[in-house]
């Protein structure tokens, strides 16, 4: 299979070690330090005491690398935008998108059913472009449960998770879908097939859409937000609106905040990605984790008072540090 990763990051990187040694020809979309790095000492990757490094063939143009059976859209999401313009001559036929992204992907409501079927969300997909770009029928979703770092450009350290959950967005138990989770099984990931990939966005998203932001506004590291009574109650105010959101939309959540938070507390003391971006001065994603829900909450009908309240903080924080 020919593979391209396209956002070869934290994530990016660690999926395409792994989808190299498991045997497909791997390709990466890079610019920059990440390029040289590539062309000079391969995909790197450190798991479990070991490093492995993983020969791709690297480009800073999509066309030099040609049509691919799958591409792993790995990016953050503000620059989904970009990689819309140049991702087409990757894609033929019956090419997979597997997007490994954070937040409410644009294609939320593609082939998920009900009252808002169809419905473009203009935080994540203001003009359109971005699901013009990438057909509906081109797309696997991927909520991954990992954490990873970028050591180095190319050089990626694994910290803990290995499971990625992917569905088509119609839900269907597709025979792309399976082959793909027998090859991500093959590749050594703990793969779960979602008979409702939105759900499962959802639920993480139920998670970090307060513990991101606040973590990048503060610099705190997830225990120290948890274990700030007022800071976790702001935090369970938030989720609860969100869960009423879902609710309304056809993904309803059956846990009470305080539940999802005893999950975060079990992964201890660390940084969410957005402070890694925070501190590293890259863009971040405000608009997937908490634009879109605010948007959500106009749409279903649903008040968003500190969501809201969240979403104005962390922008403006994110604005004066040039980071929005």
């Amino acid at each position: 299979m020919k593979a391209c990763i396209y956002g070869a990051g934290a994530i990016g990187g660690w999926l395409g070690v792994k989808l190299a040694r498991a045997g497909c020809e791997t390709s990466v979309v890079a610019r920059g330090a990440t390029l040289d790095a590539l062309r000079a000492h391969g995909l790197r990757l450190q798991e479990g005491g070991a490093t492995h490094t993983a020969q791709v063939r690297a480009s800073s143009t999509p066309a030099e690398l040609g049509v691919q059976d799958l591409v792993v859209v790995a990016v953050k999401a503000p620059a989904m935008a970009e990689v819309a313009k140049a991702i087409r001559p990757l894609l033929g036929p019956d090419t997979m998108v597997l997007t490994a992204m954070n937040g409410v992907p644009w294609w939320f409501f593609q082939g998920f059913g009900g009252a808002y079927a169809g419905t473009r969300l203009k935080a994540v997909d203001p003009d359109g472009a971005i699901a013009e770009a990438v057909p509906a029928k081109h797309i696997v979703g991927c909520v991954v449960h990992a954490s990873c770092a970028l050591r180095e450009p190319g050089f990626v350290q694994h910290h803990f998770g290995n499971k990625l959950i992917v569905g088509e967005p119609s839900g269907e138990q597709t025979q792309r879908v399976r082959k793909l989770v027998a090859l991500l099984e093959q590749a050594g990931f703990e793969t779960v097939l979602s008979e409702q990939i939105q759900k499962d966005a959802w639920y993480k998203l139920w998670g970090n859409m307060t513990v991101n932001p606040v973590s990048a506004m503060t610099g705190a590291t997830t225990d120290l937000i948890l274990n700030d009574d007022l800071v976790r109650g702001f935090i369970s105010a938030v989720m609860l609106e969100a869960r009423e959101i879902g609710a309304r939309v056809g993904i309803p959540i059956a846990q009470q905040p305080e539940d999802r938070h005893q999950v975060t507390r079990k992964l201890g003391a660390f940084k969410t990605s957005m402070l890694q971006d925070v501190e590293a001065g890259k863009p971040v994603e405000i608009d997937a984790l908490v634009t879109v829900v605010r948007e959500m909450g106009q749409m279903t009908g649903v008040p968003t008072p500190f969501t809201d309240a969240l979403l104005g903080l962390s922008r403006l924080h994110a604005r004066v540090h040039g980071l929005y």
